[in-house]
C-alpha cells in the first residue's frame, strides 16, 4: 500500500482573463504525486500542463491566472496536509525551494548570468539561512559533485558551460534545500538527445538516492515512457487519460491519447506515418462567454489505476 500522496491535486481549475473573456488554462483537473515516484503530465504547447504544475508553486498568478476552483494539498509532515490554493504568499516563500523545488525549461534563462555558479546554488541557503558560510561552501562542493560537475565550475559563469551542464547546475540548485518534490517543467527539452538521456539517468539516480518525488512535465513521449510511474494525458486543459506508465503506453484509450503515441517519430523511414494516417486536427478555441459553466470530468477505470475521459464530459 501506498503512503499519503505528497501532493493531491483535486479539482484544479485555472483561468486567465481577456477582454474576449476567460481562457480557461486548466479544468478540473486530479492527480497525485506518490513519495519517490514521478508523474509525468504530457501534452502539447496549450494543453494546460504546465500551468497545472506552475499553480502547484503558485507561480502561474504572477502570469495573470487564477486559480478559480479545486485544492492543491502538499503533505508538508506525515499526516499533515495544507491546502497551497489559500495559503498566504509568507508560507509559500518558506515552502518554494524549501519543500518544493523547481526546475524550468530552459536553464539559460533559469540562472544570473552574471553571478558565478556556486553563488547561484548557495542562493537558497543564503535566502533562507539555512547554513552558516562554512556549511553552505561544503554543501555547494558536495551539490556539484553529486551532479557530476568538477568543482572549478564554482567559479564560472552559466556562458561558459553547455547546455546540458547548465541544467545540472539548475538540478543543484534545486536540491539545495532538500526538497521532497520537484517540478520539472520541460526540463530536458532544450537538450539534444543524447545530453537528456544523461540528464534524465542523473535524475533518475537522484530519485533512487534521496527518495524524491518528481511532476515532471513534457511533450516527448519518448521521455516520459523513460522516467514516468505515472501518466497525465492533457488535452485542451483536461485530463483525457490517466494511469500507470505501461497500461497508458500499452493499452491507450482516448483517441488524443492514441495520437500522441502515432505522432512519435520512427527512425525506419519504410515504417514512418503519413501525413494523413496522422489525421491531426486543430485545437479548439478555449475562450469561452462570460458565465460558461463546464460540466465535470467523468471518467471510466477501463483496467485497475488506468482512468480514461468519457464523451460524456464533452471531449
Amino acid at each position: 500500500m501506498l503512503d499519503q500522496p505528497i501532493a493531491k491535486i483535486e479539482n484544479l481549475r485555472v483561468e486567465f482573463q481577456t477582454k474576449d473573456g476567460p481562457v480557461v488554462g486548466v479544468e478540473d483537473v486530479s492527480f497525485d504525486v506518490n513519495p519517490g515516484e514521478t508523474v509525468c503530465i504530457v501534452g502539447e504547447s496549450g494543453s494546460g500542463k504546465s500551468v497545472s504544475s506552475l499553480s502547484l508553486m503558485r507561480l502561474v498568478e504572477f502570469g495573470g491566472g487564477e486559480i478559480a476552483g479545486g485544492r492543491l494539498l502538499f503533505d508538508r509532515k506525515e499526516g499533515e496536509q495544507i491546502n497551497l490554493a489559500d495559503t498566504d504568499q509568507d508560507l509559500m516563500r518558506t515552502i518554494r525551494g524549501n519543500e518544493i523545488g523547481m526546475i524550468f525549461q530552459d536553464p539559460f534563462a533559469s540562472l544570473n548570468p552574471q553571478m558565478m555558479l556556486g553563488d547561484q546554488v548557495a542562493e537558497p541557503m543564503r535566502n533562507y539561512g539555512t547554513h552558516s558560510s562554512v556549511e553552505m561552501q561544503k554543501r555547494v562542493e558536495m551539490l556539484f559533485d553529486r551532479v557530476e560537475l568538477p568543482r572549478s565550475f564554482l567559479r564560472r559563469f552559466p556562458h561558459e558551460l553547455s547546455g546540458g551542464q547548465r541544467q545540472r547546475v539548475a538540478i543543484a540548485r534545486a536540491l539545495a534545500l532538500n526538497p521532497k518534490l520537484i517540478i520539472a517543467d520541460e526540463a530536458v527539452s532544450a537538450l539534444d538527445v543524447s545530453v537528456q538521456a544523461q540528464v534524465l539517468n542523473l535524475m533518475m539516480e537522484l530519485q533512487a538516492e534521496l527518495g524524491l518525488s518528481f511532476l515532471f512535465i513534457s511533450h516527448d513521449m519518448a521521455v516520459v515512457e523513460r522516467v514516468s510511474h505515472d501518466v497525465g494525458v492533457m488535452y485542451l486543459g483536461r485530463i483525457v487519460e490517466l494511469g500507470p506508465r505501461q497500461a497508458v503506453f500499452e493499452d491507450p484509450q482516448h483517441p488524443y491519447t492514441q495520437a500522441l503515441m502515432q505522432a512519435v517519430p520512427i527512425a525506419d523511414p519504410n515504417q514512418r506515418k503519413s501525413e494523413r494516417e496522422l489525421n491531426f486536427k486543430p485545437i479548439p478555441s478555449p475562450i469561452h462567454p462570460v458565465g460558461y459553466e463546464p460540466g465535470p470530468s467523468e471518467y471510466k477505470e477501463v483496467s485497475p489505476g488506468h482512468f480514461v475521459l468519457t464523451s460524456e464530459s464533452g471531449y
